[in-house]
């Protein structure tokens, strides 16, 4: 479009010049006096650029595209970890660093050139204020992100990138299903098969040489779960006049896990090996499909109902499965298959949206003009 615009704008300003029918345009589409070709090609190539975006800001494809994009970020970072723990000599410490580092790096220049908009994650931003990271997110919800990219980085020493996956998800659900049961939520009789059925897939992703070569590699990844339940959960809450900002918070939570990072990597030196694949491969893990997925997802995220972002998230191991096949050569048994099925489909149980109860008729007058919004 750049390209067109430029030099559809040179000609005709060359034919009004040498007094020449324009053969692409009106006359009263000639560059304005004292204005050049190149000033009003770039200007209707901005134009036309902003008139694309709005369109696809006003179509549903504009949200499909986010969330898928979101959802391959999501599967990406366990197979970015994989590859580098796999195929490299990077260690699993160090790749947890340069994840956390680049991640809050990335994160801290959003924020801060997201523009006025607020990134559409709302806050001060929205008021042209500029946002300090510092004062979003907490130590609490710094340690358990910390815990599950550590707990994360190590499991994948010996793991798969389907396996992990799965766990990591499982464990993610039955721990935030858990502790809404603990608040005393009820599931209902389907849910509750759902909810034993997940449970029990996890349990068999356990067991002795059916997918994970040793238990304590399935505890950490289970481990990782279960703390991204927690930072999760913990993300529902916001201070007390603190207005909610979800990028800012991430940003804010990523910073803090830098020195806990860094102390890791200090406690683990003896056993530290740099590879530059591995690094780039981490950078790549924080920046983009931890940092940039997140912005994604928070774009995406407003669009969805809760039931849907909650489902659509099932597709995550899914993709971990397909791209661990595809790229680094990873079988897919049936075992692993049935336990997939059981995780899966038990979860999407527990999440199905239970039917609304039936309105009954009324003989009165007033109950048949409230139910129909009189």
């Amino acid at each position: 479009w750049q390209g067109v615009a430029i030099w559809g704008a040179t000609y005709r300003h060359f034919c009004k010049v040498q007094a020449l029918p324009c053969l692409i345009c009106k006359p009263a589409t000639w560059p304005a006096p004292g204005r050049s070709p190149f000033t009003t090609g770039v200007r209707r190539y901005r134009l036309k650029r902003q008139s694309i975006h709005a369109l696809l800001k006003k179509e549903p494809m504009h949200v499909a595209l986010l969330t898928a994009l979101a959802m391959l970020a999501f599967a990406g970072n366990s197979l970015l970890c994989r590859m580098a723990l796999k195929l490299t000599s990077l260690d699993a410490a160090s790749f947890t660093t340069v994840r956390m580092v680049s991640g809050a790096l990335a994160l801290c220049l959003l924020v801060r050139f997201r523009g006025d908009s607020g990134g559409g994650s709302g806050g001060s931003a929205a008021a042209g204020r500029p946002v300090s990271v510092v004062a979003y997110g907490n130590w609490g919800s710094a340690l358990a992100l910390f815990a599950y990219a550590a707990l994360f980085s190590y499991a994948y020493v010996g793991m798969t990138a389907a396996t992990g996956a799965l766990l990591l998800f499982g464990a993610v659900q039955a721990s935030m299903i858990a502790w809404g049961l603990a608040k005393g939520e009820r599931l209902l009789l389907l849910q509750t098969v759902g909810f034993v059925m997940a449970l029990a897939g996890l349990a068999a992703l356990m067991l002795p040489g059916f997918a994970t070569p040793q238990w304590h590699i399935a505890v950490a990844m289970l481990g990782a779960g279960v703390a991204w339940g927690v930072y999760s959960l913990r993300g529902k809450t916001t201070a007390p006049g603190q207005v909610p900002d979800p990028l800012a918070t991430t940003c804010g939570n990523f910073v803090r896990t830098v020195p806990m990072a860094i102390a890791l990597s200090a406690a683990t030196l003896p056993w530290m090996h740099l590879d530059s694949t591995g690094l780039a491969l981490a950078v790549a893990s924080g920046a983009v499909t931890s940092g940039l997925g997140y912005v994604v997802w928070y774009r995406a995220l407003p669009a969805l109902q809760a039931t849907h972002a909650a489902t659509v998230q099932l597709s995550v191991p899914v993709i971990a499965a397909v791209g661990g096949v595809v790229l680094l050569g990873e079988g897919f048994s049936p075992q692993l298959l049935g336990s997939s099925v059981a995780v899966l489909g038990g979860i999407a149980l527990v999440l199905r949206r239970p039917p609304p109860p039936p309105i009954l008729q009324s003989t009165t007058v007033a109950s048949m003009s409230d139910q129909k919004g009189l």
